[in-house]
């Protein structure tokens, strides 16, 4: 299927995470988010800051994919951030290939590491927030045996408009 390698994220990791999940959700969000909110949601530096200190702090785990010797994606996963939710419930936070890799496996690569840290931490279940109009986010994961939960549909500030998402959830075994 792929050669792709996955580790655990290390600090000097978080310029490269940040470029790929700058230049991934550009290209997936465009004619999701106008323009204008897009080129402000573009800014490497604050999302390099915020994965820095994920990884520094652990919360989520974050883990990269390797190809050769270049890193093609990340996935954050930990506990559920939702309120009311099982402690063996966990969530996918992000996952994210560049575009140059969509479609050649560093997805699924990504969600199996996930998997296993989240059977490791003792989850059951997962879930994964994703925006309705993001229909290849959708399809991936409900590829990955997720279902939608229609009655979490919930609208989240972007900047300055609004996404609606919808949570998919699926169990671990």
């Amino acid at each position: 299927m792929s050669n792709y390698q996955v580790r655990p994220a290390t600090l000097r990791d978080a310029k490269a995470i940040a470029q790929i999940h700058t230049a991934s959700a550009l290209e997936a969000y465009r004619g999701i988010v106008p323009d204008d909110q897009l080129k402000a949601m573009s800014s490497v530096e604050k999302r390099q800051a915020y994965w820095r200190e994920a990884i520094e702090y652990c919360e989520p785990q974050v883990h990269v994919a390797i190809d050769g010797d270049k890193i093609v994606g990340f996935v954050g996963f930990d506990r559920s951030r939702d309120e009311k939710s099982r402690q063996t419930t966990g969530e996918v936070w992000a996952i994210y290939a560049a575009p140059s890799h969509w479609n050649k496996g560093v997805g699924v690569t990504l969600w199996d590491a996930a998997r296993e840290g989240l059977q490791e931490e003792g989850c059951t279940n997962v879930t994964v927030w994703v925006p309705l109009r993001n229909e290849r986010a959708l399809r991936f994961h409900e590829m990955a045996g997720f279902k939608r939960e229609m009655s979490t549909a919930k609208t989240t500030p972007v900047g300055g408009i609004k996404i609606e998402e919808i949570r998919l959830k699926r169990p671990l075994n």
